[in-house]
């Protein structure tokens, strides 16, 4: 093969390699990170309910752990809340900010949770790198459960009295 052929050839083929490139779309939603738009909370029958509710796109993956104290994402400062136990919950990927870094949940970030009768307070601990964490301050220590539901997209917290 000569070096004119094998030049012609690479041309060629990175011609063609940049053009399906060109026309592959990226999906949307795999861009957008849900936003966090609002906490609610509310007391059931044997349970206390937190609500994220999130915009839209890609339901995140959660997870919680009962930890002895709540940490700040990023700084690392402790984040002091009403509780006798601690619960970090974990949402990926989500975020309390729009991509121009404006909030997207008006609300406050800590705030007391006078009508529920575990779950004693909750805060925003974090919004770092597509991370959103959130955490509960209890009386008692119980079981937790933790899920997203769709259609909207809802981060939901659910601890036993």
């Amino acid at each position: 093969m000569t070096i004119t052929l094998r030049r012609a050839l690479a041309a060629t083929v990175l011609t063609v390699t940049g053009a399906i490139a060109a026309v592959t779309p990226v999906s949307a939603a795999a861009q957008q990170i849900p936003a966090m738009t609002g906490i609610r909370t509310g007391q059931n029958p044997g349970f206390d309910r937190v609500v994220l509710d999130l915009t839209a796109g890609p339901a995140p993956a959660v997870r919680y752990d009962a930890v002895d104290e709540l940490i700040a994402d990023g700084s690392g400062e402790i984040v002091w809340l009403t509780g006798e136990f601690f619960i970090s919950v974990t949402a990926t990927p989500a975020a309390a900010h729009d991509d121009a870094g404006n909030p997207t949940y008006p609300g406050p970030q800590k705030f007391r949770t006078r009508n529920l009768r575990n779950v004693m307070a909750v805060a925003v601990t974090g919004d770092y790198e597509g991370t959103l964490s959130i955490g509960l301050g209890v009386r008692s220590r119980t079981p937790v459960t933790v899920f997203t539901l769709t259609s909207p997209n809802r981060v939901v917290i659910d601890v036993r009295h």
